[in-house]
């Protein structure tokens, strides 16, 4: 019986362990920089401006070249229906402006349009 009760204390100290340093792991998403190449990008959204096909994927904008993907600027005066998780609302010149990753979007409707400030 004792060593069933030391089995268990050491068991419980081991999961408390475990269990606090899996709390204090941090993410950090790296996001490319434009002119970069990538094979594949994950769930894309096609949207055409100016009859160019544009892809967004995870706040990042690309243009297709042959079977591989370049990472470019969001275009000015593309349209898109929700942000990106993590952009933030900032006030310039008493407009109302939504920020994420250096692309600057202003809210139309029900849609956010690229923005130059």
């Amino acid at each position: 019986m004792k060593q069933m009760k030391t089995f268990l204390v050491i068991a419980a100290f081991l999961g408390t362990v475990l269990g606090a340093q899996s709390q204090t792991r941090t993410v950090v998403r790296v996001y490319p920089k434009q002119g970069t190449v990538v094979r594949t990008v994950s769930n894309p959204r096609v949207i055409v401006h100016k009859k160019t096909s544009f892809y967004y994927a995870d706040g990042v904008w690309y243009k297709a070249r042959g079977k591989r993907y370049v990472v470019t600027a969001a275009p000015l005066g593309i349209r898109v229906k929700t942000l990106p998780r993590g952009s933030k609302i900032v006030y310039r010149n008493g407009r109302r402006l939504y920020q994420y990753q250096g692309t600057w979007y202003k809210r139309s409707g029900n849609h956010y349009i690229v923005v130059s400030v």
